[in-house]
C-alpha cells in the first residue's frame, strides 16, 4: 500500500498501514479494563505518506488521527535473564514474558478524510 503513517505509541514509533495489526507494549496504563474490540484512536502522528504525498509534523501533525481498534492481548517472547555465581560456580535461569496488546488500524485521517480510502475498501472488498 501506498498510505502509511509513523505513530508515536507506548514509547515506540511504528509504522503503520490500514488493515494490519501490530503488538504494543504498554501504551496506555489501563489495560485491564479495554477489551476486545475496543475503539482506540491516537493524534501523535509524526508523519503520513498518501500516494505521493509526504506530511511531516513538527513533532506531530495537527488534524492527523489513526484509528483504530484492540484485538486481544498476548504475551511476547519469553526472556532469559541468567545471573552467574563465578564464588559459588552455579547458575540462575529467570525469565518473563511481556504483556503485548495487539491492535489492528482502521483508518488513517488527515485533515478530516480518510487517507487513501479507495485502496483501503478494495483490499476489504477481496
Amino acid at each position: 500500500m501506498d498510505t502509511y503513517a509513523i505513530i508515536d505509541i507506548g514509547g515506540k514509533q511504528l509504522r503503520v498501514e490500514p488493515g494490519r495489526f501490530y503488538d504494543v507494549h504498554r501504551f496506555t496504563p489501563h489495560v485491564n479494563t479495554l477489551g476486545t474490540n475496543t475503539k482506540i484512536s491516537t493524534n501523535r502522528v509524526l508523519l503520513i505518506r498518501d500516494g505521493s504525498d509526504i506530511n511531516i509534523g513538527r513533532p506531530w501533525l495537527p488534524n492527523a488521527v489513526v484509528k483504530g481498534r484492540i484485538l486481544h492481548s498476548c504475551f511476547g517472547k519469553k526472556l532469559a535473564i541468567p545471573k552467574i555465581y563465578s564464588n559459588r560456580k552455579t547458575c540462575r535461569i529467570r525469565g518473563y514474558r511481556e504483556i503485548l496488546i495487539r491492535f489492528v488500524i482502521d483508518s488513517i485521517h488527515l485533515n478530516g478524510r480518510i487517507a487513501n480510502n479507495r485502496e483501503f475498501l478494495k483490499n476489504l472488498m477481496h
